[in-house]
């Protein structure tokens, strides 16, 4: 599979349904997804929580490791380091994933996460098992 529709991401994971996280762009070498601000996504303060923003770039980022596999193979995130750079009390959050590395048992994948601004929230880099 070389691209993936945001339908049929929500499908495959219903965890981005429920937190109403956006499929904006599925392909091998770029994964576009962005949450919106909402309140029961927050924490205290009106700030977005970070695991609502963790959980936007790990999708982003198994999108991206997905589109990646050897046909019939799956994946599944080993590793994550997140750094928050600014906190966000609105509008939305874009991710974009892209691969670091496409290994027959790995695949490292960078998330870049900004504001509405384009100004940089967090940068994630994960790691996703090849499980075939």
């Amino acid at each position: 599979m070389n691209t993936l529709s945001d339908e049929q991401w929500r499908g495959l994971m219903p965890l981005a349904a429920h937190l109403g996280l956006e499929l904006v762009e599925a392909a091998p070498d770029r994964v576009v997804a962005r949450v919106r601000h909402a309140p029961e996504l927050c924490t205290a303060g009106g700030m977005l929580h970070g695991g609502t923003i963790m959980a936007l770039a790990d999708s982003a980022g198994a999108v991206a490791a997905f589109l990646n596999l050897p046909e019939g193979a799956a994946t599944s995130t080993t590793s994550s380091n997140t750094v928050f750079l600014r906190g966000v009390a609105d509008g939305t959050v874009t991710a974009t994933a892209r691969p670091l590395h496409v290994g027959r048992r790995t695949i490292a994948v960078v998330v870049e996460l900004v504001d509405d601004d384009g100004r940089p929230v967090a940068q994630v880099t994960q790691s996703q098992a090849v499980l075939a």
